[in-house]
């Protein structure tokens, strides 16, 4: 274990491929994850079980908003690759802003499904309105998981912790990011089309 640890040390480009792997394996799990959810919508739809309604009209906004957090957190690599330490920690709080207002956007829309009487659980629950708080719900807790590792990465950035050659947690932080982003686009498209 101490020959792995050394070798990464030495290494900063093994210690980078390793890391990214293990993200991509950790990306490729909720992929999967997201994959059988929205599967299992389809066949829900297609037998008729799933009750058809709107969208709640703030997914909408939700969708602005992280789309904007991925050019946020992007600006955030650029600064940093020229040591802009002030630019990258604002760039990283504003992602940080926009991923809880995302956050709230979702509480919001569930909030509509329910005085639109669609429920997750219960007598009065239906299929697709318990597939929409699933899907939606599973992917603000991923994006919750984004967030604290987000946090970390900010504390580290306003001691001034990178440089243009040692940033790879923001370089991790950004890929996993985009992969959320690309995922609820997917997601939002998704749910539009069986509407």
């Amino acid at each position: 274990m101490d020959n792995l640890s050394n070798d990464l040390n030495l290494n900063p480009g093994l210690k980078e491929r390793t890391a990214k792997l293990l993200l991509y394996i950790s990306i490729g799990s909720i992929v999967m994850a997201f994959a059988g959810l929205t599967s299992a919508y389809v066949v829900t739809v297609g037998s008729g079980a799933a009750l058809q309604f709107d969208l709640p009209s703030v997914l909408y906004l939700s969708t602005a908003v992280i789309l904007m957090s991925s050019l946020t957190i992007n600006m955030a690599l650029v600064s940093i690759r020229k040591n802009n330490f002030s630019k990258t920690t604002l760039w990283l709080l504003i992602t940080f802003v926009l991923g809880i207002i995302f956050s709230a956007s979702q509480w919001l829309a569930w909030q509509e499904l329910y005085q639109n009487k669609i429920y997750f659980a219960g007598a009065q629950s239906n299929a697709g309105g318990s597939f929409l708080y699933v899907i939606t719900g599973l992917h603000v807790a991923h994006l919750t998981g984004g967030l604290l590792y987000l946090i970390g990465v900010i504390v580290r950035s306003i001691k001034k912790q990178f440089t243009a050659e040692n940033h790879l947690k923001i370089k991790l932080c950004a890929i996993y990011w985009h992969f959320l982003d690309l995922l609820w686009i997917y997601l939002f498209l998704f749910l539009l089309s069986f509407r």
